[in-house]
């Protein structure tokens, strides 16, 4: 995919998010049927990160541990990914510097 078809997709796909930003679900990007992967690349490559999943459920019931003895969710993909504020513009302007800060916000705000 070309970056100018990547950006309208990831510009359609994204939400706003109430403390700034934009979220992309996982699989709104599989149900594109378009190239995920180069999709989740750029996204990655323009100060975009993963969410950070949930705490894992305790196993419950007989046969509720896996041979590892864990519940089985190490390993799964996210199930959005996380943009920062005024990522479109940035792009607009071809600004393809990548910041910390970002990355930064949403780790404090998801732990």
């Amino acid at each position: 995919m070309e970056e100018d078809e990547i950006r309208a997709v990831v510009s359609r796909l994204s939400r706003p998010l109430a403390a700034g930003g934009s979220s992309i679900e996982r699989a709104a990007i599989l149900a594109e049927g378009t190239d995920a992967g180069a999709i989740i690349a750029w996204i990655g490559a323009h100060a975009g990160i993963p969410e950070a999943g949930q705490p894992p459920e305790a196993p419950r019931g007989l046969h509720g541990l896996t041979r590892s003895g864990t519940g089985g969710s190490e390993g799964r993909a996210p199930r959005r990914y996380l943009l920062p504020a005024g990522w479109a513009r940035h792009q607009l302007q071809g600004d393809t510097t990548r910041s910390e800060a970002p990355r930064a916000a949403a780790a404090q705000r998801q732990g």
